[in-house]
């Protein structure tokens, strides 16, 4: 009986744990859905390049930029490049002729030097050449800056012919003018540029000169007149101090094809000509012309400096000419920058410049006498071919007018 009783028990307890778990699942959360079948993976989109889109490179035929077509306008036309840089070269120029040339500039020096010869032959044309006619005339001429010296000489030729002579017309009197002052500006001299030594080649020349008389110009000038003469020229820039200076110089030799050479700024002026002379030996030029520093003649130490680029130069051989460049403005004042440049380089000719805004020609004559040297270049403008080769009838007949 006890036996009946405990299967019955458990029994019960089977059937209650069997209804508890069909109970409890029902009350459970429905189970999420199986996971989709796994995706397909790409490789990531390759990085663009210069010039690509941000997008995985596609093979595709590319059309050229001649093949788009733009909206509007011609069509672009891709060029080639050069393949080198492009160097602009300058045209070369022709200088004028040099000769007879002060002949052909003469209506331009008369222009500004008539008031010495009117001057003159009006005093000259009274009816009494009293002592005080005469003082006039002497000062007239110191006045043009001929000098104490050449005047009194001028004025003795003059008395002493006029008295002989008894009567005075215009054309007497003109050309006595033109007699003496002929004598005074001196015809026999040699007023060559030496630039053609008979035992070697290149001839050498130097241009030396206070600052502000036109100096750089007219070296390059002179370029121009050698130049137009037949002659090869190599210019040397040994002006250093100066800011341009060596720009300016390069800029007048490339005009008629004349090579320069230069050093760097604020360099040894005197191994830059030193180099010049070397360079136009070994290109076998005719002509070296070597632009130096402009300074003042009261600076000692400046002016001891270029007798040092003349020994530097001589090295290589002795200079031909040593030209000294004075402004026909200045009077008296250039016969003192005159005589202390000679002292330190010897000097072999005057190039005066601005003569044809002065009425004072005059300064032929006292720099000549000053320094021994004659006068072999003037200028007489700012024009490219305006230096001319000093001929002294020209310049006496432009000084008297006609």
């Amino acid at each position: 009986m006890e036996i009946v009783i405990l299967a019955v028990v458990i029994a019960v307890v089977v059937f209650g744990a069997l209804g508890g778990l069909i109970v409890g699942s029902r009350r459970r959360k429905p189970l999420p859905p199986p996971p989709p079948k796994a995706p397909d993976i790409t490789a990531p989109p390759a990085e663009p390049h210069v010039g690509d889109e941000a997008e995985t490179p596609r093979d595709e035929p590319r059309r050229t930029i001649e093949e788009v077509d733009l909206p509007g306008g011609p069509a672009v036309v891709v060029e080639e490049p050069p393949t080198g840089p492009a160097v602009e070269v300058p045209e070369l120029e022709i200088p004028e002729p040099t000769a007879g040339r002060l002949v052909r500039l003469r209506a331009r020096l008369s222009r500004s030097q008539n008031a010495l010869g009117k001057g003159l032959l009006t005093l000259l044309s009274r009816e009494h050449l009293d002592d005080e006619t005469w003082e006039e005339i002497e000062d007239t001429l110191l006045t043009a800056d001929v000098g104490v010296q050449p005047t009194q000489e001028l004025v003795e030729g003059l008395r002493e012919r006029v008295k002989v002579l008894g009567t005075r017309t215009p054309e007497e009197l003109r050309g006595l003018l033109r007699e003496e002052l002929l004598k005074l500006v001196g015809t026999d001299v040699d007023r060559t540029v030496k630039t053609e030594p008979e035992d070697r080649k290149p001839g050498i020349v130097m241009v030396v000169g206070v600052n502000g008389t036109g100096k750089t110009t007219t070296t390059g000038k002179l370029a121009r007149v050698l130049v137009a003469d037949g002659r090869t020229v190599v210019l040397g820039a040994a002006d250093t101090f100066r800011a341009a200076a060596a720009d300016q110089l390069q800029t007048w030799g490339e005009r008629v094809g004349a090579y320069t050479v230069r050093g760097p700024e604020a360099g040894d002026p005197a191994s830059v000509a030193f180099d010049a002379v070397k360079e136009g030996k070994e290109m076998g030029v005719d002509v070296v012309l070597i632009d130096t520093a402009g300074r003042l003649h009261t600076k000692t130490g400046l002016m001891d400096e270029l007798g040092k680029v003349k020994r530097v130069v001589e090295k290589h051989a002795p200079l031909d000419e040593v030209l000294l460049v004075l402004d026909a403005t200045t009077g008296q004042n250039g016969l003192v920058q005159a005589r202390v440049f000679a002292e330190v380089v010897d000097i072999t000719g005057i190039v005066l410049t601005k003569l044809d805004g002065t009425a004072k020609g005059g300064i032929v004559v006292a720099v000549q006498r000053e320094l021994g040297v004659p006068v072999k270049l003037i200028g007489l403008g700012e024009g490219a071919d305006d230096l001319a080769p000093f001929e002294p009838e020209a310049f006496v007949d432009a000084l008297i007018g006609d």
